[in-house]
């Protein structure tokens, strides 16, 4: 059972908040029998701490209904793998890097497509908006996939 899922990207500003905020607003309104709703955080590589979330991304979350509220940047570190049950990360790559920064994270790190031929999802951010619209659908493909899984 997982009561804290954390999501992972580069800057933590654009993929890693969308996951969250999807995940936040597909998970099921009741949980299985005895269990609490799982909390879902976001956190980025390379992320300065504060940045404000991308506006592209922002807007198509809101035109799917997803209310994106206050999103601001921060910067992975051990804490707060160690606090996780689960991580996703949205490249393939960045499970060696969160495991290099937390050896006994291993096990727990799994790419956010695991269950898509380990899909990575392309960083959309400073692109066309198509490649945004593009990474947003696959995004919320996988969290459904997992929200299957866990919840």
């Amino acid at each position: 059972m997982f009561d804290n899922v954390l999501i992972v990207c580069h800057a933590n500003v654009c993929r890693s908040p969308a996951a969250e905020m999807l995940f936040k607003a597909r998970q099921p309104a009741a949980p299985r029998a005895g269990a609490v709703p799982i909390a879902f955080h976001s956190a980025g590589l390379r992320a300065v701490n504060g940045d404000g979330m991308d506006p592209v991304m922002r807007r198509l979350l809101t035109e799917r209904g997803i209310t994106s509220g206050i999103h601001y940047a921060r910067r992975l570190d051990r804490a707060l793998v160690r606090a996780a049950d689960l991580v996703l990360v949205t490249e393939r790559a960045q499970v060696g890097v969160v495991e290099a920064l937390d050896p006994a994270s291993r096990g727990k790190v799994y790419p956010l497509g695991k269950w898509e031929a380990d899909s990575d999802v392309a960083d959309p951010h400073g692109c066309a908006e198509a490649d945004y619209k593009e990474s947003l659908v696959l995004i919320e493909h996988l969290v459904m996939g997992w929200l299957k899984k866990i919840c």
